[in-house]
């Protein structure tokens, strides 16, 4: 029988980076709560608003 093989990306080699933001404690209570609502973690939640969002910005 052969061997059962997992395959393990090194950290940061998902595509993802590490960041640290700070946020108002209200935007943070409305993430959190949408967290709960959607079941979804915290960092997926942020992930999804930015992705759907971060293109409609616009710098004048």
């Amino acid at each position: 029988m052969g061997k059962n093989i997992i395959k393990i990306n090194k950290k940061g080699e998902d595509g993802y980076k590490v960041i640290s933001v700070r946020l108002k404690e209200g935007i943070l209570k409305k993430i959190d709560d949408l967290s709960l609502e959607s079941n979804r973690s915290r960092n997926e939640l942020i992930n999804i608003i930015l992705e759907n969002s971060v293109d409609d910005v616009e710098i004048e």
